[in-house]
């Protein structure tokens, strides 16, 4: 054994040596013959291609339930999502949670066929996953599988959401969770800056800001769970999309076998218009926390919706205001040195009204500049237009970063339903693109006049409120400063 490795020890010496040599005689590339660096602003790249729509199918069932089917052989993988119509602004004020509760419930307490621990484990030995949840304005339950599980997995999907048995133990663990998570919902300043931000927004009835109690757990029976879910999963009105590796014939034979004769609930279909939404109250709030070293701050009003005509400019705006080059940035991090993080972004959504929002966390005693320093930038890009050079770049942000809205097929996929679900154009995202495209300086001042509104602004700082020097007084000097309790109610004994 000693001489083998002797052996090789010397035929690698002598293999080294040679190779050295060869480099020697053959000589390094000189520093002058090396590709001279360049920069950036001289070099030039080809344009994105254009982007092209997978191919996809859309049909129905006679039960009402819309069906989209997009192939794509390149993994043996298939995904694929139910998306129903239901949400939490259905379920009643005074029990918060029921939805998410329904929808969590819905996958890990089992099925008639299968108990939980069965389920698992039969997802377990195929490496695949079925999940569902119920957020404030849809519901959904998704499975993923190699293909040749396909079957299987399909009709367990499929089982979880016409047949779930909602096994007692589990409503019960999920209700544990939530009144931990009640109990621990203080620890996160920046958490409670954004709970009471939205509170103060859409008001603390809204669907999109109520905060869940232990009285609202208290009231959710499984009885009430079921009782939602009869009412809120039906066929019409859901919308099921899957990719993958499949053949789309087999593919529409496992719908029909598993989906077709899915009926409506005897139950009547609840109330499905979203909520009408009007901003509540406008100001400066503060949460005293003492123990803290920094302030965290929200700053903002009620925002718009996607079909907003000013969507496409509002969206320059924020790359003007955000991001390493932006405004914010500039100026209240790099100039003023206030904080580490600092935003401010018009945020909208499809179905109701968004939010804009800004802020950030600076020390205490910074609070106060960095506030007014936020409303001055905001107050600017309504008063004076940005510069062409602050366009086009924030243009080439947006369009570059185009492709990534269709970087797989379950995403591009996702899109459809979405625009379906919500009631858009097909081509929506092609429109937004072309806006983008058009916008000139003159629309985005005009757009920031007509979108942001500091007269409408709430404020909210959570801080160690005897460390903010100057006072926020400074800030609000005919402006009442509002204090907000955020003491958690006792559970009942």
């Amino acid at each position: 054994m000693f001489w083998f490795s002797k052996r090789r020890l010397t035929t690698g010496f002598f293999l080294a040596m040679a190779t050295l040599g060869l480099v020697l005689t053959l000589g390094w590339n000189k520093p002058a013959n090396a590709v001279t660096a360049r920069h950036y602003t001289d070099l030039e790249f080809s344009p994105l291609g254009e982007i092209q729509i997978p191919d996809f199918e859309r049909y129905e069932l006679p039960n009402g339930m819309v069906v989209y089917l997009m192939e794509q052989h390149d993994l043996p993988l298939i995904s694929g999502t139910a998306t129903f119509k239901a949400g939490e602004f259905m379920e009643p004020a005074n029990k918060t949670g029921l939805a998410a509760i329904m929808g969590e419930a819905m996958r890990t307490g089992g099925t008639t066929s299968y108990t939980p621990e069965a389920l698992n484990q039969f997802l377990e030995q195929r490496a695949a996953a079925v999940e569902s949840s119920v957020g404030s304005t849809s519901g959904s339950a998704s499975f993923s599988s190699l293909s040749e599980d396909l079957s299987d997995v399909f009709s367990i999907f499929a089982e979880v959401i016409q047949q779930p048995a909602f096994a007692s133990e589990k409503i019960d663990l999920i209700k544990g969770q939530y009144r931990g998570s009640i109990a621990r919902r203080n620890d996160d300043p920046d958490e409670v800056a954004t709970r009471e931000f939205r509170k103060l927004i859409y008001g603390d009835e809204s669907p999109f800001a109520r905060t869940v109690e232990y009285a609202d757990i208290d009231n959710i029976s499984r009885q009430d769970v079921v009782s939602f879910y009869e009412t809120a999963i039906q066929p019409r009105g859901t919308i099921l999309g899957i990719s993958g590796d499949f053949d789309s014939t087999q593919m529409k034979a496992l719908i029909e076998e598993f989906f077709a004769d899915w009926a409506p609930s005897v139950r009547a279909k609840a109330n499905v218009d979203i909520p009408q939404v009007d901003q509540k109250t406008n100001g400066l709030y503060t949460i005293n926390q003492p123990q803290l070293t920094q302030s965290y701050i929200h700053i903002g009003h009620l925002g718009g919706r996607l079909d907003n005509p000013d969507h496409g400019p509002m969206v320059i705006l924020n790359e003007v205001l955000n991001g390493f080059g932006g405004r914010l940035f500039n100026d209240i991090r790099s100039r003023q040195g206030l904080a580490y993080v600092v935003y401010a972004f018009w945020s909208p959504r499809y179905d109701h009204p968004g939010l804009f929002i800004g802020g950030g966390q600076t020390r205490s005693e910074a609070t106060v500049p960095f506030i007014q320093t936020m409303y001055k930038e905001i107050q600017r890009v309504r008063q004076e237009p940005i510069t062409e050079a602050e366009l086009q770049f924030a243009k080439d942000a947006v369009l570059n970063s185009f492709v990534f809205n269709f970087a797989t097929p379950e995403q591009t996929l996702s899109r459809l339903i979405r625009y379906e679900y919500y009631g858009y154009p097909e081509d929506f995202v092609f429109q937004f693109q072309k806006a983008v495209e058009s916008t000139t300086v003159e629309q985005v001042l005009a757009a920031a006049q007509r979108n942001l509104k500091p007269s409408d602004f709430v404020t909210v700082v959570v801080g160690n409120l005897d460390a903010i020097d100057p006072n926020l007084g400074t800030l609000a000097e005919e402006v009442k400063i509002t204090p907000i309790d955020i003491t958690i109610p006792e559970p009942a004994v």
